[in-house]
């Protein structure tokens, strides 16, 4: 997965999809790595980036992972249960809709059987 830099010329801010901050934080607390394997792995640049993911989780702010660089949320803010909700429904019916799309195609290059 793709590390994308800020877009300003000279910018040092990276951005760290989701799903990469939430594996630090699984291997981390799986106590298989050490810091500098998984910046290596994940290509931090700086350890303390990996002690903040931890203390948001911590803390119970486990939302706040998906926050845009430079973002603050505001307090209080984190994501509703029911948006919470929707985005599941909407990655499992995807996940469905690629599936069935997937099976069509495996049957139409499947050989036929004798």
């Amino acid at each position: 997965m793709e590390i994308k830099r800020g877009s300003k010329k000279g910018s040092t801010k990276r951005f760290y999809p989701e799903e990469i901050k939430r594996e630090v934080i699984r291997m981390k607390l799986s106590g298989t790595y050490t810091d500098a394997e998984i910046m290596e792995i994940h290509q931090i640049k700086n350890r303390s980036q990996i002690g903040t993911w931890m203390k948001w989780h911590r803390e119970g702010e486990s939302h706040r992972l998906a926050q845009m660089v430079g973002k603050q949320y505001s307090y209080n803010a984190a994501v509703s249960e029911l948006d919470e909700l929707k985005k599941k429904v909407l990655y499992y019916e995807v996940k469905e809709e690629l599936m069935g799309k997937y099976r069509e195609l495996a049957r139409r290059w499947s050989p036929p059987s004798s």
